[in-house]
């Protein structure tokens, strides 16, 4: 029988990762990481307005950005890439709150008995 757990749970958007942590658990540079946050691929939390704090999803994001540029992606092709799958999450989205309205409305035609 197992044990519950007693430890603290951090949430996935929950910035909790210095730069060189981030660094180290994707395999860039910190200079890589900083680029890439003036480039707006990446917006880690700022502490103290200066230093920067990652979450697991931007770890995560991190890592796709070095996986696409490992695949032969420019920065500039790495934006539109993620901004298309942005974009896509949304329509996604929307299209599974029109199936949930559309599923909620029902129609009813009433047809009167017509006179003979």
């Amino acid at each position: 029988m197992s044990q519950p757990s007693r430890g603290y749970r951090v949430s996935d958007d929950s910035p909790v990762y210095i730069i060189s942590v981030a660094a180290q658990l994707t395999g860039l540079h910190p200079q890589t990481l900083r680029q890439y946050d003036r480039l707006g691929l990446v917006s880690p939390t700022r502490i103290a307005g200066r230093n920067r704090l990652y979450s697991a999803n931007d770890i995560t994001r991190l890592r796709e950005i070095a996986d696409l540029s490992a695949e032969g992606l420019t920065l500039e092709g790495i934006r539109r890439v993620l901004a298309l799958q942005l974009e896509v999450e949304r329509l996604r989205d929307r299209l599974q709150e029109f199936h949930r309205e559309k599923s909620a409305t029902a129609l009813v035609v009433w047809r009167p008995a017509r006179k003979q």
